[in-house]
């Protein structure tokens, strides 16, 4: 497995917080008011092959829910190739990946080929799950405003729970985050 070179923590950003924390399970929570420990909205999308997928298919399986802004874009790649070089620790853990972003069927598969991810990506372009999950945000660049896709993973327990929550993820670090987490719930 390919490691990160560093590790970063999460940030909690509230109205009164500039300090870099971890976040824990009871802290977490998201602005769509999902909350750790309540069910995790349920989806139906096509994956990379076209082929529909839900949440309820992974019903008794951990699921590492991660939500990015664009396929093949650096950061979104980066994170994509860490889950992708990790696939045998997170395997270990007994846990699925699924990446979602509101890019199309075929931009999906193209960005799965190219880099040879082994997990699927599923297409969201309605943004339905995007907004159950409250990452469909407004965001801000260059003082210019518009809605996209903030990078958050969720991860959901075997009984469809949400367990964690990892808002505005930045990338360096966040599988070994993330695998710790699933720890907690072996």
């Amino acid at each position: 497995m390919k490691q990160a070179a560093s590790r970063s923590t999460s940030k909690i950003n509230g109205p009164t917080s500039k300090t870099k924390k971890t976040v824990s399970s009871q802290q977490a929570t998201h602005t769509a008011g999902l909350k750790v420990g309540q069910k995790a909205p349920t989806f139906s999308l096509l994956d990379d092959k076209g082929q529909k997928v839900s949440l309820s298919d992974f019903k008794g399986k951990k699921v590492v829910l991660y939500f990015y802004p664009k396929d093949d874009t650096p950061g979104c790649t980066r994170e994509a190739c860490a889950f992708r070089d990790g696939i045998e620790d997170l395997r270990d853990s007994q846990a699925v990946v699924l990446g979602v972003s509101a890019d199309s069927v075929e931009s999906h598969k193209k960005f799965s080929t190219k880099y040879d991810l082994n997990f699927p990506l599923l297409s969201d372009v309605d943004k339905k799950a995007l907004q159950a999950y409250g990452v469909w945000k407004e965001k801000s660049l260059y003082g210019r405003k518009f809605m996209g896709i903030e990078r958050t993973t969720f991860v959901i327990d075997k009984d469809g729970k949400i367990s964690h929550i990892f808002p505005k993820v930045k990338v360096d670090g966040h599988l070994e985050d993330v695998l710790g987490e699933l720890e907690l719930l072996s």
